[in-house]
């Protein structure tokens, strides 16, 4: 595998790993996982690696927007407010 692919899947994990141990009823924004990964001016990666994920055991609807606001989520924003909702992250 080179070099830059290895990188991607690095990376990839990382948020992965870190969002994975986002509390129910929590949430972090995309630049705190950023960061948490240890990437931290890649907060606009993360969303892309996080519209990727469709593995339920990953949290990824409790990753919002530093202004607050939901931000995207590839099931639809109205089930990422649900999610929110029902664990009390909003």
């Amino acid at each position: 595998m080179e070099a830059r692919a290895r990188r991607k899947v690095f990376f990839k994990d990382k948020v992965f790993e870190v969002v994975r141990k986002i509390p129910k009823g929590e949430t972090k924004t995309y630049k705190e996982v950023a960061s948490l990964a240890g990437f931290g001016g890649a907060a606009r990666a993360v969303g892309a690696v996080l519209r990727t994920n469709y593995d339920l055991a990953i949290p990824c609807h409790r990753v919002i927007k530093s202004d607050g606001t939901l931000g995207g989520y590839n099931r639809g924003p109205n089930a990422k407010r649900a999610l929110l909702e029902k664990e009390n992250g909003l």
